[in-house]
C-alpha cells in the first residue's frame, strides 16, 4: 500500500490546531506520538535524572565506606601486632634510657671516663667538662674537652673502652697530632648524656610554651 505523502502533507496545511476537534487523522497521530515519546522524556529529565545522580552519589560513597571499613578491619587484624610492637619499643626504649646516667650519677661517669685514659697510661693534658648543659626533649647533654698523650695503640684502646661504659658516650672532632716526644697527642670532645628527672621535663616544658605563646 503507497502513502500519500502529499494528502498527508495537504491534512496538516489544512488542520485548525486550535479546533482539535476537527483534526484528520494524520495530526492526531503525530499528536499522540508526541505526546507518548515527550512524557517519558520529561519524566526522565525531571525526575528520574536526578535519582540516577543520587544512585550514582550513593555509589560513590558506598565504595568509600567499603575501602574505610577494609582499612579498619586490617587495623583491627594486626591490632595485637602492633601492641607487641609498641611494647617492644618501650622496652628498647627503657633500655636505652638506663644508659643514661641521672644527675647524681654524672660525677661518676666522668671519674670513669678518666679513668679509662689513665688505665691505657695516657697522661690527661686536658679534661674539661663545659660549664653548662645542653638540654633536649628527655635527656641533657654535656661536652667534654679532652686532650691526651700517649701511643696509637693506646688511643685506640681507650677510644674502645670509653665505648663499652655501662653509659652512652660518644667520642667527636677527634684530632690526632705527633708529639715531640715520639708519642701521639689527641684532642677530642666527649659527650655524656643524662636524663632528665620529672621536675626538670616540667620546667622544660613550661618554659617551651612559654616560648610559643610569646612567638604567637
Amino acid at each position: 500500500m503507497a502513502i500519500n505523502f502529499n494528502a498527508i502533507l495537504d491534512e496538516f496545511k489544512r488542520t485548525n490546531w486550535k479546533d482539535p476537534g476537527t483534526w484528520h487523522v494524520a495530526p492526531k497521530l503525530l499528536v499522540l506520538i508526541a505526546i507518548l515519546v515527550g512524557l517519558p522524556v520529561a519524566g526522565f529529565f525531571l525526575d528520574t535524572q536526578s535519582q540516577i545522580e543520587e544512585l550514582e552519589k550513593g555509589a560513590g560513597e558506598e565504595t568509600k565506606l567499603k575501602a574505610d571499613y577494609l582499612d579498619k578491619k586490617k587495623q583491627a587484624v594486626n591490632l595485637d601486632l602492633h601492641r607487641q610492637q609498641l611494647r617492644e619499643i618501650d622496652t628498647q626504649f627503657g633500655a636505652l634510657l638506663r644508659q643514661l646516667p641521672n644527675r647524681s650519677q654524672m660525677d661518676a661517669l666522668l671519674v670513669d671516663i678518666n679513668q679509662a685514659g689513665l688505665g691505657r697510661g695516657l697522661a690527661f693534658e686536658l679534661f674539661k667538662p663545659a660549664p653548662s648543659e645542653t638540654q633536649r626533649e628527655f635527656y641533657a647533654e654535656l661536652p667534654i674537652q679532652v686532650k691526651v698523650t700517649g701511643s696509637y695503640h693506646d688511643m685506640g684502646a681507650f677510644a674502645s673502652d670509653v665505648g663499652q661504659l655501662s653509659r652512652i658516650v660518644t667520642l667527636n672532632d677527634v684530632k690526632i697530632d705527633a708529639g715531640k716526644d715520639g708519642n701521639l697527642s689527641m684532642e677530642v670532645v666527649a659527650r655524656t648524656f643524662r636524663y632528665l628527672d620529672d621536675q626538670e621535663v616540667a620546667q622544660q616544658r613550661k618554659a617551651s610554651a612559654a616560648a610559643k605563646k610569646a612567638a604567637k
